[in-house]
């Protein structure tokens, strides 16, 4: 399907060719401090709240979750901080209570940090009520919902950011100021992926005081994401989960600002590792270890770029494994893996030696990073999520284009439909969709490093 809006629909559309991840000094903030609402305050919901109330540029002025363990939990925070208590909604566990938050107006912006079918239509409904959406990762289920938020965002001209927050891993920046030095020389390759043992987040006892294993129940009878998030690699099989690989690679690669992805298609494994987990962990005649998983334990994505890179994505869920983005940067003059912390670079590494990547590291520091990262102490994911509130909020006081635009947005989350329909169709190799409608050829790259910023 082709968009029904074009660019010329989103009235902030000059200044988004200008967007950055770091604010220059000339976009000086406009508002002082911004209100923001909250939709869905369960676990992930939690450790963006809390990056929210760190913060004193922040009113968090409304909060909504149907799950009233969660909402005290997130009222709790709140108290904690000393913040005063924000507006509820959600309390009668009505599914729409969130359309009452957007009813009610008065806020600068609004995170959304629910389950993932849910992240289209709450975005959808937030843009047209003219408030900025911050959105966890995915922007969609299919494809058509990817389409219908992007028509949205060009017609309402609403901002809308991607809350991905591995591109903004410190490493990861560095390694972009890297490839933006041309370090690396012309890029050939890339690789990355989310390859993280998710077995006790997708089953659990159905306590809300243990959210993570203890069981194997899931659906109705599990808690936190394993009522939901199982269900999907029931029925579904696909990368179910691309940004964190994909957004660092798409910077890299400057996809939709000059480049874009051209083709696709998907192979997967056999489906082994949640039944055997089932019965390992609750018996061989539980109920669940009749379930039939769809999602193959190991799913593997190839994307072909039109200036001649290639990318590869995996998602590795439900196997043992310790935690791994498994970044692969390479190009004509050497390249990077986060795995080993290494670095090659011809003509200043030893022949077929890795160097220790820490001091090219340290030499190529981002300088949000220089400026942040004692604030950044204790924020989850190692600093990451610090980075990602603090993008968004600069953002939204600036008045300024969203960092992780609506097409980077639905351009990495739009994997996940096109991954299931290559492998439902025997692994095709598909067309990728062109999100941009042809604009990708005059869009401008982001992330102008400078000190100056």
């Amino acid at each position: 399907m082709k968009p029904v809006f074009t660019r010329r629909d989103f009235i902030a559309a000059g200044a988004a060719l200008a967007g950055t991840m770091m604010l220059p000094a000339a976009l000086a903030a406009t508002r002082k401090k911004v209100r923001i609402g909250m939709i869905g305050t369960g676990m992930r919901g939690q450790v963006l709240l809390q990056e929210l109330l760190r913060r004193d540029d922040v009113e968090v002025a409304a909060l909504c979750d149907i799950e009233p363990v969660m909402l005290g939990k997130a009222l709790g925070q709140v108290a904690k901080f000393g913040k005063p208590k924000p507006v509820t909604y959600g309390e009668d566990r009505d599914p729409q209570a969130y359309r009452r938050m957007l009813d009610a107006g008065k806020l600068d912006g609004i995170v959304i940090a629910t389950p993932w079918e849910w992240h289209a239509p709450m975005a959808i409904a937030a843009m047209q009520a003219k408030i900025p959406v911050g959105c966890e990762v995915v922007a969609g289920i299919t494809l058509q919902d990817h389409w219908d938020v992007l028509n949205t965002q060009l017609k309402t001209g609403t901002p809308y950011m991607l809350l991905e927050n591995v591109c903004f891993r410190r490493d990861v920046m560095a390694v972009l100021r890297m490839v933006r030095a041309g370090v690396f020389g012309e890029l050939v390759h890339l690789q990355g992926g989310y390859q993280h043992d998710l077995r006790a987040v997708k089953f659990n006892s159905g306590d809300p005081a243990r959210p993570y294993g203890g069981g194997v129940e899931y659906g109705a009878k599990g808690w936190s994401e394993a009522r939901w998030r199982t269900e999907h690699s029931v029925r579904r099989n696909g990368d179910l989960y691309p940004s964190h690989g994909i957004g660092p690679c798409a910077m890299y690669t400057n996809i939709n600002r000059g480049n874009r992805f051209t083709r696709i298609n998907t192979f997967a494994t056999k489906a082994r590792g949640l039944h055997d987990y089932v019965v390992k962990q609750g018996g061989a005649s539980h109920p669940n270890a009749k379930t039939a998983f769809k999602l193959g334990d190991v799913v593997t994505t190839t994307l072909a770029c039109e200036n001649g890179e290639t990318i590869i994505l995996q998602h590795d869920t439900s196997l043992p494994r310790p935690y791994s983005i498994g970044f692969r940067v390479q190009g004509t003059h050497g390249l990077w893996m986060d795995l080993n912390e290494s670095i090659h670079i011809e003509g200043q590494s030893k022949p077929h030696e890795w160097d220790a990547f820490q001091a090219w590291q340290d030499k190529y520091e981002h300088p949000l990073w220089r400026k942040y990262a004692k604030t950044a102490e204790g924020a989850g994911h190692g600093g990451m999520d610090f980075f990602v509130i603090h993008a968004f909020v600069e953002a939204l006081k600036a008045q300024a284009p969203m960092p992780i635009d609506i097409y980077d947005a639905v351009t990495w989350s739009a994997i996940t439909p096109l991954s299931e329909q290559s492998i439902a169709q025997n692994f095709q190799t598909l067309d990728f969709p062109d999100f941009t409608a042809g604009q990708w050829k005059s869009r401008k790259p982001i992330f102008a490093f400078d000190d100056r910023y």
